[in-house]
């Protein structure tokens, strides 16, 4: 089988190339899946270089999330048969055929293309941990999603309209606001370049947002502290400005709002009882056609560098994706 291979850590995607290798057999409770499509996720772009947390050791194929059909089941393996359309999280998606943990693996929902099925759990399980869990976030409440063209950042427009909030969609972009505003109808969208504090207190009537949706971090987490409601809740998701912001606390007595970190997969690890409900919540949102991920572009496995790139360069509306079946 063909696969993309980290084989040393270095910037520019150096140590990365696509070769053959043999074709891996599943072992128990593992199932072995043609791989139809591959998510792409910054922490792939991370862990090229070694920026990452999960540090796999070298060397090792990258990719969170894939979808596809169960072409192997190991010993014990009795949810799938060979020919099932699946979907779910892996460590080795960018491959024609990934081995995966059986308990992983979901069903494809019907309603959703391979596609965007390979790019729906790690965006809608960290927006709903973020928004359901740690935020609570109720019917009105104004909701600020920054970065909200990316693939976190559209799920949470998505699933905080689901929930029944007012949805402001924050990008740098005029372009991207414009398809979001098309295919998602937020209550505002706000282009964040020169600052944005005004323009939101001025759409929530001078409160400011409830909850504020931040994986940008840097300049965008300094500024947010300035526009959030008293009582509100800021979700850090990541720093995908590349500058941990820091927080003088004094801001947070004085404006009463408190700062949530939130790592979906962790929280489900810690609580493993809500991790699952989380996991069902999601994907039941997904076989009754309520959610909306978008797939923005789908590259062969030969165009693997363009594809994370779209993601460096923020070029992209949703979720990227790499076809290795092309």
């Amino acid at each position: 089988m063909r696969a993309l291979v980290v084989e040393r850590l270095a910037p520019d995607y150096a140590g990365c190339v696509v070769k053959k290798l043999p074709v891996p057999e599943p072992g128990p409770g593992e199932v072995r899946v043609r791989v139809r499509a591959a998510a792409v996720n910054f922490p792939d772009l991370m862990q090229t270089r070694g920026e990452h947390q999960h540090k796999p050791p070298l060397p090792f194929t990258p990719g969170m999330e894939l979808a596809g059909e169960v072409d192997a089941v190991g010993p014990g393996v009795t949810d799938f048969v060979p020919g099932d359309p699946v979907a779910g999280g892996a460590r080795n998606a960018c491959a024609e055929f990934a081995i995966v943990p059986a308990a992983q693996l979901r069903r494809k929902p019907q309603a959703l293309t391979f596609a965007q099925a390979a790019g729906y759990p790690v965006a809608y399980l960290t927006a709903y941990v973020a928004l359901v869990r740690a935020a609570n976030v109720q019917p009105g409440e104004w909701v600020l999603v920054h970065g909200a063209a990316g693939g976190v950042g559209l799920a949470a427009v998505d699933l905080a309209k689901l929930l029944g909030a007012k949805v402001i969609a924050a990008s740098a972009s005029d372009a991207k606001l414009k398809v979001i505003a098309d295919e998602y109808a937020p209550d505002a969208t706000i282009n964040v370049a020169g600052g944005f504090r005004e323009r939101v207190k001025e759409i929530t009537g001078g409160r400011g947002a409830d909850v504020i949706y931040d994986p940008v971090g840097g300049d965008v987490f300094d500024e947010s502290t300035r526009c959030i409601a008293f009582g509100g809740r800021i979700l850090a998701i990541g720093f995908t400005s590349g500058r941990l912001p820091t927080l003088p606390v004094n801001i947070a007595l004085i404006k009463g709002f408190s700062v949530h970190g939130v790592r979906a997969g962790e929280y489900g690890r810690q609580f493993p009882d809500k991790g699952r409900e989380n996991t069902e919540a999601i994907w039941k949102l997904a076989e009754e056609g309520r959610v909306k991920p978008r797939v923005d572009r789908e590259f062969p496995l030969d165009e693997w560098r363009e594809a994370f790139e779209t993601l460096a360069r923020r070029t992209v509306v949703g979720k990227t994706i790499i076809r290795p079946d092309l």
